[in-house]
C-alpha cells in the first residue's frame, strides 16, 4: 500500500509525528502546576531565607539595612554566646523527647498488638493525643503544671508528697521536665501507631516456629520483632527528630514566649523566633535558620548513612 500510494504514507509520517510531540508535552503539563506550588511553597521560601540571612534587614532600624554579607554568620559564631545554649538545649531536647517516645511508643504497641476485650477501642484511643492540636496541648499542659490551680500540685499536695506549691513552670529544677512530659504525651502515639502497624506485616507463622523451637518471647521479640521493626524505626525517629528540632508551638506557649527561665528551655527554633519575630532582626534570625537547615540536612544524610537503611532491601 506504501509503495502504490507514497503521498498517503507521507501524510500519516507526518501526522505520528505531531502526535508524539503532543503527547510529550502531556506529562509536564499535568505535572505543572504541582510544580508551581512546590516552588512558591518550597523551594522560593527557602531560597528567600539564605538571601536575607546575607542582609541587615530589620524593619524598625531601616537605616541600617542593606548587604552585610557573611556578617551575620561571624556574629553568630564569634560573638553570640546564646547560641551556642541554644544549640545545647535543642540536642538535649531531641535526644530525650525521641528515645524516651521511641521506648514508651514501642511498649504501648507491643501491648495494642496483643488479643484482648476492646482492643479496638484503646487502639483509637491511643492517636488521640496526636489529633490534637498543639496549640490546645500547650494550652492544656500550662494549666495542669499551672502553680495555683494545676491538678499536678492539687495531687500531689493531696498525697502529702509535697508540702507546698510548685511553680513547675517557672522552677529551674521543674520547668524542663514539665515540658519534657507535656511533649512525650503528644508524641508517644506518633511512635505507637507506625510500630504497632509494621508489627501487624510480620507472619504469624515465625511467632509459631519460634515456639516450637523453644524460644521465649524476649528471644522471639530480639530475633522476630526486632529485625522487622528496623526500617520503621530509622525512619520514624529521623522524622520525630527533624520535628522535635524544630519544635517551637509547645515550648513558646507553655513559656509565655520567655524559653526561660534564665533560657533554660530556649532551643535554636526557639531562640530563632526571638530574634527574627519579637525582635524583628530578620536578616539575623535568617541567618540562624540557615545553621539549623544545614544542622539537619547534616544529621538526617549521616543518620541514614549510618543506619543503613534500605540496605537489606536491595541485596
Amino acid at each position: 500500500m506504501s509503495a502504490s500510494n507514497p503521498t498517503l504514507t507521507r501524510q500519516q509520517h507526518s501526522a505520528a509525528k505531531k502526535r508524539k510531540k503532543s503527547i510529550n508535552w502531556m506529562p509536564y503539563i499535568l505535572i505543572a502546576p504541582a510544580i508551581i506550588l512546590i516552588f512558591c511553597f518550597l523551594f522560593y521560601p527557602v531560597g528567600n531565607v539564605f538571601y536575607y540571612s546575607m542582609q541587615h534587614f530589620n524593619p524598625a532600624k531601616t537605616y541600617e539595612n542593606g548587604f552585610a554579607g557573611l556578617d551575620n554568620f561571624t556574629k553568630i559564631f564569634r560573638e553570640d554566646s546564646l547560641f551556642y545554649l541554644s544549640l545545647w538545649v535543642s540536642l538535649k531536647w531531641v535526644v530525650v523527647e525521641v528515645v524516651l517516645q521511641l521506648i514508651c511508643g514501642l511498649g504501648i504497641a507491643l501491648m495494642l498488638n496483643q488479643s484482648f476485650k476492646f482492643r479496638g477501642l484503646f487502639r483509637s484511643a491511643a492517636i488521640l493525643p496526636w489529633a490534637i492540636s498543639g496549640v490546645v496541648t500547650s494550652t492544656l499542659w500550662s494549666l495542669i503544671f499551672n502553680e495555683q490551680m494545676g491538678v499536678i500540685n492539687d495531687l500531689l499536695l493531696r498525697f502529702n508528697w509535697i508540702d507546698h506549691r510548685v511553680a513547675w513552670l517557672a522552677e529551674l529544677n521543674t520547668v524542663f521536665p514539665s515540658i519534657v512530659t507535656a511533649e512525650l504525651w503528644r508524641g508517644i502515639p506518633f511512635f505507637t501507631i507506625a510500630l504497632l502497624a509494621a508489627m501487624q506485616t510480620i507472619p504469624g507463622d515465625l511467632y509459631e516456629s519460634a515456639v516450637v523451637d523453644g524460644a521465649n518471647r524476649w528471644k522471639s521479640f530480639i530475633h522476630i520483632t526486632m529485625p522487622f521493626l528496623k526500617n520503621t524505626i530509622i525512619l520514624t525517629t529521623l522524622l520525630r527528630a527533624v520535628w522535635e528540632f524544630n519544635n517551637v508551638d509547645l515550648i513558646f506557649i507553655m513559656t509565655n514566649g520567655t524559653g526561660g527561665p534564665v533560657d533554660l528551655t530556649t532551643t535554636l527554633p526557639m531562640y530563632i523566633v526571638k530574634q527574627a519575630i519579637i525582635a524583628q532582626d530578620f536578616g539575623y534570625g535568617s541567618a540562624l535558620t540557615v545553621i539549623g537547615f544545614i544542622i539537619l540536612l547534616l544529621f538526617a544524610v549521616s543518620y541514614l548513612k549510618l543506619s543503613g537503611f534500605g540496605k537489606e532491601d536491595q541485596t
